[in-house]
């Protein structure tokens, strides 16, 4: 019999709501024998079952849940259930060719994610009890693609997040199976880019804001652009195929804007784009005393902030960074700008933006909100599954 996990009354409200943590100050008791990343069931302060999950006492989340149902037996129908559900709503959803196929506790696969980069396979198991099942996915995951012709040569493993260490875990990468040249070539909305699945940022590329640098197509034709923050040039690339005049795109990694270089070559707007390697707080006030102007302006930055405690000092950031882009847009030209950390939420970031119009004395009409491409769902019940915020305005000069 698998050990049981009872909560205090009271307690579990977010799992209650649909959520898959329980919290180390949720629970009551632990009965029976476990040992970390083993599946225990979780019941309710009465007795009442509240579903299976992975435990584990050196991480702050106590239990991952797996399923709601006491009855669902963790075996390999399941995972292939969970897995096939997953790959099944992305080719309803998404452009398949590169995409993330697992999203962790939105697909119900707490602590997993994967990406495929045209027949190249990436994943971080972020969980100690998905550790143990990392193995058995890639392989349900490559038969399951299989099915639909699509042969994945090689997989990678990219494990090496600090969320690792939370659970007592060291930080692993590396192949699992034959090696291959981990410089992938994929192309997405008509753009080619090398992907470094060994050494780039999270899996080697973010697909999340895969729909939204197709959204900027219709303001680049023929524009001035300014893209901040480009890492390996996604947002400048795209505005230089959908037509763009010239294209500044700005990055402190010299490293990553190496990559970039190579991607426009690889696209045949070498000519189109310029690269510029400093820190974009520094950058903007000179193209100001420059006295330039763009006709679009994108501000896709890291992530300011990676907890509740640093959020004050995230939203100085964003508000600095967003009356600057606006200076720098022509009257009635166009800002693109971004926040992709969970703690920033849409109520803040809205706010923040506001304050910077403010700030800058434009006015901002909305063109469009959006959020992550479909194959990062967001699930309505676990709130950290909805970290981007993207919005597209015109700028107008107050009058």
């Amino acid at each position: 019999m698998p050990a049981k996990v009872t909560l205090k009354k009271g307690e579990g409200r977010l799992l209650k709501r649909g959520g898959a943590w329980i919290f180390d100050n949720e629970i009551a008791g632990v009965s029976g024998d476990f040992s970390n990343g083993d599946i225990v069931d979780v019941a309710d302060y009465d007795g009442y079952p509240l579903g299976k999950g992975f435990i584990n006492v050196n991480s702050k989340i106590r239990v991952r849940i797996l399923t709601r149902d006491p009855a669902q037996e963790i075996n390999d129908d399941f995972w292939k259930m969970r897995v096939m559900n997953a790959w099944e709503y992305r080719k309803k959803t998404v452009d398949v060719s590169s995409c993330r196929v697992i999203f962790g506790e939105a697909d119900f696969i707490p602590g997993f994610v994967m990406d495929k980069y045209e027949d190249v396979l990436v994943f971080q198991a972020l969980a100690l009890g998905i550790d143990r099942y990392k193995e058995k996915l890639i392989g349900i995951a490559k038969e399951i693609l299989g099915r639909d012709g699509i042969e994945i040569k090689g997989v990678y493993e990219r494990s090496d997040a600090k969320e690792r260490e939370k659970e007592g875990l060291e930080k692993v990468k590396g192949f699992i199976g034959d090696a291959f040249d981990t410089n992938v070539s994929i192309c997405e909305n008509g753009v080619k880019y090398i992907v470094d699945v060994m050494d780039g940022q999270k899996t080697g590329f973010f697909l999340d804001q895969k729909y939204n640098r197709k959204a900027i197509w219709p303001m680049a034709g023929g524009a001035k652009v300014l893209d901040c923050f480009t890492h390996t040039g996604s947002f400048g690339l795209n505005a230089a195929v959908a037509g763009a005049a010239s294209v500044l795109s700005v990055d402190a990694s010299e490293s990553a804007l190496t990559v970039a270089a190579e991607n426009a070559r690889l696209n045949n707007v070498e000519n189109i784009v310029s690269y510029r390697c400093g820190d974009v707080f520094e950058i903007l006030p000179e193209l100001i005393a420059q006295n330039e102007s763009y006709d679009l302006v994108i501000l896709d930055p890291p992530a300011f902030t990676k907890s509740k405690n640093s959020v004050k000092n995230a939203s100085k950031g964003y508000r600095e960074i967003n009356i600057q882009g606006m200076k720098l847009v022509r009257d009635g030209g166009f800002l693109a700008t971004c926040s992709c950390s969970h703690f920033m939420t849409f109520d803040l970031f809205s706010e923040v933006i506001a304050g910077a119009a403010k700030a800058a004395h434009v006015k901002l009409r909305q063109v469009e909100f959006r959020t992550q491409s479909p194959d990062h769902p967001i699930l309505w019940s676990a709130d950290e599954s909805y970290y981007l915020k993207f919005y597209i305005f015109q700028v107008v000069k107050e009058r």
